[in-house]
């Protein structure tokens, strides 16, 4: 019983993770990555589910099953931050030093946006960069060594159409994703 406990719960593990990676290509724009995940973790859904309908006099098996789920999902997440695909959107909110903190970046190697603004507690300077995600810690070690008070936030941005990233060499140029226009 143990070994075709550990095959279901290793199958499930497998499926569930091509499936969780597959779903973010999917929603990335990776149409090829993603057909051809799914069928893998079609083919190894069925064989899995199969295990389990032929010991379904074992509650153990669907147990195990269910657990192997929950921790495809955990698995998959992990894979995908990884991978890290696409890129970030990273905002500075700075209330002092900025223009320095701006040639710091830019020195090495960020292309950024600077705006002014205006927030609660008075005026405050923004700055706006665009980055690969596998990028991103690192961006983030570099922003708070240089000033350790500022406020980030960052989100994904799945289009974008020239600008400092279609100059970067080894940068595909221009758009990312057509349907964006």
């Amino acid at each position: 019983m143990w070994p075709t406990l550990a095959t279901i719960l290793v199958i499930q593990i497998v499926y569930v993770s091509c499936l969780t990676v597959r779903q973010i290509f999917t929603l990335k724009g990776y149409r090829y990555m993603a057909a051809f995940l799914s069928s893998i973790d079609i083919m190894v859904y069925v064989i899995g589910f199969k295990l389990v309908l032929d010991h379904l006099d074992q509650p153990a098996s669907l147990i195990v099953y269910c657990l192997g789920y929950g921790l495809g999902i955990l698995i998959g997440i992990h894979i995908e931050e990884r991978l890290a695909l696409g890129y970030a959107n990273v905002q500075i909110f700075l209330k002092h030093g900025g223009l320095e903190l701006a040639q710091e970046l830019r020195a090495k190697g960020y292309g950024l946006t600077i705006w002014h603004a205006e927030g609660i507690h008075g005026e405050s300077l923004v700055f706006s960069i665009i980055i690969p995600r596998k990028k991103q810690s690192g961006l983030y070690r570099e922003i708070v060594k240089l000033d350790p008070s500022v406020f980030i936030v960052s989100y994904e941005a799945k289009y974008y159409r020239g600008g400092f990233l279609s100059k970067v060499p080894g940068k595909p140029p221009g758009i990312s994703k057509e349907t964006s226009l």
